[in-house]
């Protein structure tokens, strides 16, 4: 089975996916065009989100371990104003990402630090912020490109990556399923899968064999099974694409339902 990246890595891949945001923002033919995948956004408030994010987790790196982000973190991004000519705004964006990175080598991926995730399968260290950070950066990215007219598949390594942070991160709770026990399974065409199981302890994922591969477990057991690649999986996963972009197997009503959860973290 594949290692999952080292910090290095994730260092390495925020600040290349900062780079290619950097990149589409300045060839966007405006900053006031809107973003299809943010609808209540121009491509100026996704720099700020994006940014402004950057800052905030630099911060609460930063502050090591805590039952809350810094009050002064959250209000310095509550309060933030960005230059709207777009070299400045660049290069504050820039700046905006070092200060991540810098707060992040600093601390090194143990360092324990506040983070929103329940903790069950992403844990809350400057590592689980790092590998957080790339997937924000890749899919924000994918918008920007998006909004500029022309939009990019996430690289494969990034969005391998991306399927199981996502749910390690986004879905994992202690929470109780609040429908009858099932299993949701990813199949992306690079190779890998992962089967999302929910029930009365929560939710919870692994990495499980592709399909077709020997190994003499139920092949049929989890209730919805979704194949696409591995870009197309993440950015489905974060609501940029319907579930009918990709070929679902099984009950596709399940995926109404795990999107419409809410569970406490």
């Amino acid at each position: 089975m594949e290692k999952n990246l080292e910090f290095s890595d994730l260092l390495r891949l925020i600040d290349e996916r900062s780079t290619a945001f950097r990149a589409a923002v300045a060839a966007a033919p405006s900053l006031d065009v809107q973003v299809p995948t943010c609808p209540e956004w121009t491509l100026f408030d996704l720099v700020k989100h994006l940014g402004g994010g950057d800052r905030f987790w630099a911060a609460i790196v930063g502050a090591g371990p805590a039952d809350a982000p810094p009050a002064d973190a959250a209000a310095a991004r509550a309060a933030l104003e960005l230059p709207r000519e777009r070299e400045a705004l660049l290069a504050w964006l820039a700046a905006s990402t070092q200060l991540l990175l810098d707060a992040l080598r600093e601390a090194g991926p143990e360092s324990g630090c506040w983070a929103w995730w329940s903790g069950v399968q992403t844990p809350r260290t400057a590592g689980g912020v790092a590998r957080h950070r790339v997937q924000e950066t890749a899919v924000h990215t994918y918008d920007a490109l998006l909004a500029g007219g022309a939009p990019q598949p996430l690289p494969a390594g990034v969005a391998l990556d991306g399927v199981e942070e996502f749910l390690f991160t986004c879905v994992a709770t202690r929470s109780a399923w609040p429908h009858n026990p099932t299993a949701f399974d990813f199949h992306a065409t690079e190779g890998r899968s992962w089967r999302l199981t929910v029930d009365g302890d929560g939710a919870r994922s692994a990495r499980v064999p592709a399909p077709g591969a020997e190994t003499g477990e139920d092949a049929d057991a989890a209730g919805v099974s979704v194949h696409g690649t591995a870009s197309e999986l993440i950015i489905y996963l974060y609501d940029r694409i319907p579930a009918g972009s990709l070929r679902v197997e099984g009950d596709a009503g399940l995926l109404d339902l795990l999107r419409a959860w809410e569970p406490e973290v």
